[in-house]
């Protein structure tokens, strides 16, 4: 997280830009599309116009820490809007992930050989939980994008703004220590100018 927001912060791109592709890499968290996270991030900020490398370094706010907190929220909320009352416990989504993949090993298998294929775990699983995780995903990322996007903006330009007065700072004392090095050379060189000036003087006449 330190190396994301340290990465975010030196982004050589405008406060704005930067911001939209916080707002895509974000958005892209909530929905479930695993394992596309990068792409997604990556084609929404192109088409907001936004800083692609912010998107991508975004992604990271998914982990699994973070995602069973997401993917509970979005569940509730999903049923909830949809009407749906089939009681949602850590061992039902489990279940219905784990059936889910099975069955769709099984039925990629079964081109291959003589089985046969089987959808009613994969029917199952779209209607109590990939449908409503996907239709409760979007409030939540619509809202955790826009404060990511908003909280963006002040801190990226403020952070560029101490950096380019650093910057500036820096050259200036680099120009001082320059011409400090420089004068008394200058004088030196004076010095041995007037020195060999000086020469003993001839008869008069």
């Amino acid at each position: 997280m330190q190396y994301m927001i340290h990465r975010m912060r030196r982004l050589p791109d405008e406060p704005h830009k930067i911001a939209r592709g916080v707002f895509a890499g974000t958005f892209v968290n909530f929905p479930p599309i695993f394992g596309i996270q990068f792409v997604s991030a990556a084609l929404l900020a192109w088409v907001m116009r936004g800083n692609i490398l912010a998107a991508v370094l975004c992604t990271f706010l998914s982990n699994p820490i973070t995602t069973p907190f997401i993917a509970v929220l979005a569940l509730e909320l999903g049923h909830w809007m949809l009407g749906i009352e089939v009681p949602l416990t850590p061992v039902m989504i489990y279940d219905g992930f784990s059936q889910a993949g099975n069955e769709l090993w099984r039925n990629f298998m079964a081109i291959f050989t003589d089985g046969e294929a089987r959808w009613d775990s994969l029917g199952r699983f779209w209607q109590t939980i990939y449908f409503p995780y996907l239709v409760g995903s979007i409030i939540p990322g619509l809202v955790f994008s826009l404060i990511a996007y908003y909280v963006t903006i002040p801190l990226v330009k403020a952070y560029q703004k101490l950096r380019a007065v650093k910057t500036r700072d820096a050259v200036e004392k680099r120009r001082r220590l320059k011409a400090a090095s420089i004068e008394p050379r200058a004088r030196d060189d004076a010095g041995d100018a007037a020195k060999g000036g000086e020469g003993p003087a001839g008869p008069a006449a």
